[in-house]
């Protein structure tokens, strides 16, 4: 952890969903004189991140960077300053400021309090109609749940239990939120976003704490898996700098992709979800729209939200053949995608707009939804993971929002009620989504946490 002083204020760095941090209820500054800030030894900069200080301040003392603070504490009367002075630091011998004088010094103590969501958030869902089972992928705790598709938590029930789980250290899954399952092995792809930089696949009666049958590194930020079984052929989004990569599908280990689509030409813009059509030859490829040029400084801009649309033998830097893209069309994060090849339509995990969203895969420009499922009958809560069940004609969803999945009609339309529900948690569950967090500040003045995702 790194805590920095800057104007007035504490910004903790952390890298872990599990957050740990020190509340104060206000901070007050005053310009002191400058003469007093000349009296402090400033730190000099070592160019790494580091610990640049922790100390007990007597009131109305001056800081280095000539600040005068004076910290009202909240209504228990624990400081920070108070924890670290009950705490060992790391190195206990006595050292002089002399002594310390350039170096980071490693604080052991424990949390005031911590922060975590202790259950699953489903970030992706699919359903394996041969075995009649249905995969969520657990993106909080790193893992798969597999539970029978005829699954139904009781209104009254607590959750529901998996009929297996697939997680721990030796199966490598983090952060994983892309999901392929071959409907004749078994067979289950999972894709590790922004840590695992891999996709990871499993054997369809692997179970607890095992190592992946075959493991394909791919590059950073990798989110949707779509699979053309007739060519054997396997396609990963990829968010940023965007593209969509072309492997084998058996293929293992550092092996290249067929080819890949990039370019500014393709119109991809923080690339998510993806959907393949083999009889229509299509590729759909939705975008949340933050681009920029990583080699270039500050060119970096949104665009609206899109579903960009091209031949499924996409290569290089080509255009897209059309694109879905204005305020009709609803979209706000789009997530998963999947293709109904039987009935040409599109379906889109609509995560911020709490919806569902069907078009019709000839659709272009800016058109609204041919159906959508919204509201508050719905159950869905940041919806991420969308799956087309057609041998039992069933729509399947991943909530990340709720840690629950909900099954539809195929055909369902509007604010309609689930035909079933897998929960893992009690109804009235309201899940963080920490996701991969990467730095937490507390806003003084108005008590609260802020946390980018």
């Amino acid at each position: 952890m790194h805590a920095k002083r800057n104007n007035g204020g504490i910004a903790i760095l952390a890298g872990t969903v599990a957050i740990a941090i020190a509340i104060f209820s206000s901070v007050k500054v005053k310009q002191p004189p400058l003469a007093a800030a000349s009296e402090l030894a400033l730190r000099q900069p070592t160019g790494q991140p580091q610990l640049v200080s922790i100390a007990r301040l007597p009131h109305g003392s001056v800081t280095p960077d000539g600040e005068m603070c004076e910290w009202a504490p909240a209504s228990t009367t624990i400081t920070l300053f108070a924890e670290l002075e009950q705490e060992k630091i790391a190195d206990s011998s006595a050292r002089t400021r002399s002594e310390d004088a350039g170096k980071t010094i490693e604080v052991m103590r424990p949390p005031v309090r911590t922060i975590r969501d202790t259950d699953p958030i489903y970030s992706s869902i699919a359903v394996d109609a041969h075995f009649d089972e249905v995969i969520l992928q657990d993106e909080n705790l790193f893992g798969l749940k597999i539970f029978n598709r005829l699954d139904n938590t009781a209104p009254g029930a607590r959750f529901t239990e998996p009929k297996r789980v697939i997680a721990g250290p030796k199966t490598k899954l983090q952060y994983n939120c892309g999901l392929y399952v071959d409907q004749n092995s078994g067979d289950i792809y999972s894709v590790m976003a922004d840590t695992g930089d891999r996709i990871l696949i499993f054997s369809h009666d692997a179970k607890g704490n095992v190592s992946p049958a075959r493991e394909l590194m791919t590059p950073h930020r990798g989110y949707a898996v779509a699979v053309d079984e007739e060519k054997q052929e396997l396609y990963l989004t990829v968010q940023f700098p965007p593209k969509v990569m072309v492997y084998r599908k058996m293929a293992s280990g550092d092996e290249k992709p067929l080819r890949v689509l990039e370019g500014e030409r393709t119109g991809l813009a923080d690339s998510h979800g993806i959907a393949i059509d083999p009889r229509t030859k299509l590729l759909f490829v939705n975008n949340y729209g933050n681009t920029s040029n990583y080699r270039v400084a500050g060119t970096g801009k949104f665009n609206p939200p899109s579903i960009t649309v091209y031949p499924l033998e996409a290569d290089g830097d080509s255009a897209p053949l059309r694109v879905i893209q204005g305020p009709k069309t609803e979209l706000d994060w789009p997530g998963a995608m999947y293709v109904d090849p039987e009935r040409g339509d599109l379906y889109v995990a609509n995560d911020l707009g709490d919806s569902i969203l069907v078009f019709h895969e000839t659709d272009e420009g800016n058109v609204a939804p041919a159906r959508m499922i919204k509201g508050p009958k719905t159950g869905l809560k940041n919806p991420t993971g969308v799956f087309v069940d057609n041998k039992n004609k069933e729509l399947w969803v991943s909530n990340m929002g709720n840690a629950a999945a909900t099954v539809y009609s195929l055909m369902a339309n509007g604010d309609v009620a689930p035909l079933r529900t897998i929960r893992s948690a009690p109804p009235d569950k309201l899940s963080i989504k920490f996701g991969k967090t990467e730095a937490v500040a507390y806003d003084s003045k108005r008590e609260q946490i802020l946390v980018p995702n």
